[in-house]
């Protein structure tokens, strides 16, 4: 196994929870966008920003705990703050594109909405992952030491190079 694979493999899996997180995220935000805008009589904009605000906390919930269950912890109501920030944003991409296609094209039967408020929450979602990932769920430094010590390690047993112990420091010394 080549020493970058590890990290591929990491980012790998990152997407695949991110997206997996992100397509829920994606069912309840479509879901509650017909629901207002059949039951209300509200602007399919503002019917859908009403479903972006419901899918941005059931995602936070999603990423947090699952998807970057495993990155800092410590100040919290920094990250609370930057994943609202860049929701925000992402917020405004989705929406804005809806906007765009609704009152600027006229394109406002149902089918039209879906089609552009799912083409908005796809290129929110490229913005969004990209933010997150830097910004908001830091990685743990030592955490990303660790794995590069562990493929350098597979790397010498793969060559046949004979490895160096290293001798942990124990309370029982």
């Amino acid at each position: 196994m080549e020493r970058g694979s590890s990290g591929l493999q990491r980012l790998v899996r990152e997407v695949a929870k991110f997206g997996a997180v992100g397509g829920a995220g994606i069912l309840v935000n479509l879901g509650v966008f017909n629901l207002v805008r059949h039951v209300t009589e509200l602007p399919v904009v503002r019917a859908s920003v009403i479903a972006t605000v419901v899918a941005i906390v059931f995602n936070y919930v999603g990423f947090r705990y699952w998807t970057y269950r495993d990155r800092d912890k410590n100040g919290r109501t920094k990250e609370l703050t930057l994943f609202l920030l860049f929701s925000a944003v992402g917020l405004v991409i989705e929406n804005g594109l809806l906007y765009a296609a609704t009152y600027g094209f006229g394109w406002d039967s149902p089918l039209q909405s879906n089609v552009f408020k799912f083409v908005g929450i796809g290129v929110a979602t490229l913005f969004r992952f990209w933010s997150y990932r830097s910004w908001v769920f830091k990685t743990l430094p030592a955490r990303e030491t660790v794995a590069d010590a562990e493929a350098i390690l597979e790397q010498a047993a793969d060559t046949g190079k004979p490895r160096q112990r290293v001798r942990q420091n124990s309370l029982a010394d």
